[in-house]
């Protein structure tokens, strides 16, 4: 197969990836660390982009990955969206209910698990089961010094299909965002929004094949595959891939492979504030922060500690992740900003869709090539959404200041952000509910020290019930993913109400944060 011509302008992750850079792709490190040219990285793609036609993943069919961040994750990924076929990324760690949710709502025609999981009756597998979905394993083979694909249960796929060719329109990524009013709306993002996004970031911190970065994101979120993965390769640098983020092993990895920059979450960045720092501090061309509100306490902390420019941006999934950044040096960045509009038109708009003045609060909202064209599925919400000039309203509230920076004033939505993962308060509320001593249950964020937020509950038990918080705790942690579990669950004889009779969640966890210090989480 001859190599794709590469332009500056590419609009398919297919043509995205230059195969004669000369610089390493990927790395994987560890005692033997593997090392993947661009050529390399191009000739696996091909190789189970072939393997994927071969077993019947048509153009537009949905193909569920449940892996951890490794090298099988990253061909897989890229080997579907050549395939014309849409990734859909879900968390390795999810209940089996959470898998039939995902699986079930794009009707997924494939789910590619890590070697060993049938054997293991993983989750992702008995939820593949269910809705008729084919189940392969995908593995490394060393020998073989490829990513192998086998299929362990065939479902539905009805055999070879044709080798297939992006374009730029076709969804190569659907992820779910979680909503204030329960059911996950899923998200089609396009190559072209994914391939704007990713030149808007190269653009935001001049990446350049200079540039190796250290990916401490997970792969299933727009934030570790467009920002620490998708973004650096279009720019012909590295992207050095452990299997998740270990603050003991972070500076290690960091300085062996000559890491320039990183992407991460706020708490993350504390973490390592708070673990041993390397004497002395490598050289870090620029750190990021995104996903969840950095406090300026934690941006001057960082910049102090490990001697690099910290610059916050602001993201969202239905934006193919960046929106807003800001700048690097000589320009300005401000603490308690997310900076400027990156290759978006960002307006602050009231209830009516119309621009308020500079200075003042609206909602903060978007229009780009990167952005959605709307929910799978969902006229309400893409009505809700989007306004008659094309604006996406983000459900910040927010205003510019003098120079133009964003700054976020407060959520209009409800959703939890604990750490940069969003929770939907309805699917805890209906986890808590399902307990049979459980009358009323209304979860809601709390103020978090580390992750910015925590889930907490307040609960009408019904008359004559008892229940402990721990075993309701227990009960949730069946239902959902641990971090989705509230921290603290508090039992009261009345839920509180507004003025008007109506439960409002902000109205709730005020009453209950009167009763209750922030929460210091465990590390």
């Amino acid at each position: 197969m001859a190599h794709p011509t590469i332009t500056t302008s590419a609009t398919t992750l297919s043509t995205s990836f230059c195969p004669a850079s000369t610089t390493p792709a990927v790395i994987i490190p560890g005692r033997s660390p593997l090392t993947l040219s661009y050529a390399q990285l191009y000739q696996q793609t091909s190789a189970f982009q072939r393997t994927l036609a071969s077993i019947g993943i048509a153009p537009h069919s949905a193909v569920s990955i449940a892996l951890p961040n490794n090298l099988e994750f990253i061909i897989s990924f890229l080997a579907v969206a050549a395939q014309r076929a849409i990734a859909a990324p879900l968390n390795p760690n999810y209940k089996q209910s959470e898998f039939e949710f995902y699986i079930d709502d794009l009707k997924s025609a494939l789910i590619i698990v890590p070697a060993g999981a049938v054997a293991a009756d993983a989750p992702a597998v008995k939820a593949a089961r269910k809705f008729g979905a084919a189940v392969a394993e995908v593995a490394w083979d060393a020998g073989k010094g490829e990513v192998v694909l086998v299929v362990k249960e065939k479902g539905s796929l009805k055999g070879v299909v044709p080798v297939a060719k992006a374009e730029e329109e076709d969804v190569a990524l659907v992820l779910h965002t979680s909503g204030t009013t329960g059911r996950p709306k899923a998200v089609p993002l396009t190559h072209r929004n994914l391939t704007r996004t990713m030149s808007n970031i190269k653009a935001t911190y001049q990446l350049s094949p200079a540039d190796r970065t250290y990916l401490v994101m997970p792969l299933f979120h727009v934030h570790g595959l467009l920002a620490g993965f998708l973004a650096p390769l279009l720019s012909g640098g590295t992207v050095i891939v452990p299997p998740k983020f270990s603050a003991k092993e972070f500076w290690h990895d960091f300085i062996t492979h000559g890491a320039t920059w990183y992407t991460a979450v706020p708490t993350i960045h504390q973490i390592l504030l708070k673990s041993p720092l390397p004497n002395p501090i490598p050289k870090i061309r620029f750190i990021r922060s995104c996903s969840s509100p950095l406090s300026p306490t934690t941006f001057h902390a960082l910049e102090a500690a490990l001697k690099a420019p910290v610059l916050e941006a602001y993201a969202m999934t239905e934006a193919a992740h960046q929106m807003t950044s800001n700048p690097l040096p000589p320009a300005a960045r401000k603490p308690g900003t997310v900076g400027l509009g990156q290759g978006v038109d960002v307006a602050i708009l009231d209830d009516n869709g119309n621009e308020v003045p500079q200075g003042k609060e609206g909602e903060i909202s978007i229009r780009g090539v990167n952005v959605t064209k709307g929910y799978i599925n969902n006229p309400k919400a893409n009505a809700e959404s989007f306004t008659a000039s094309g604006y996406f309203r983000t459900g910040d509230q927010g205003r510019k200041d003098e120079d133009g920076y964003v700054q976020i004033t407060g959520r209009i939505k409800e959703l939890i952000n604990r750490g940069g993962e969003k929770i939907s308060p309805i699917e805890v509320d209906n986890a808590l509910a399902a307990h049979p001593s459980v009358g009323e249950a209304v979860s809601f964020a709390m103020e978090s020290e580390m992750y910015g937020q925590e889930v907490g509950a307040a609960i009408v038990l019904k008359e004559g019930k008892k229940v402990t918080e721990e075993e309701l705790k227990k009960f949730v942690g069946e239902k959902l993913s641990k971090f989705k579990v509230p921290v603290k669950i508090w039992f009261v004889d009345n839920m509180p109400k507004t003025a008007t009779g109506k439960i409002q969640r902000r109205v709730v966890a005020a009453e209950m944060a009167k009763k209750e210090a922030p929460v210091k989480a465990k590390l």
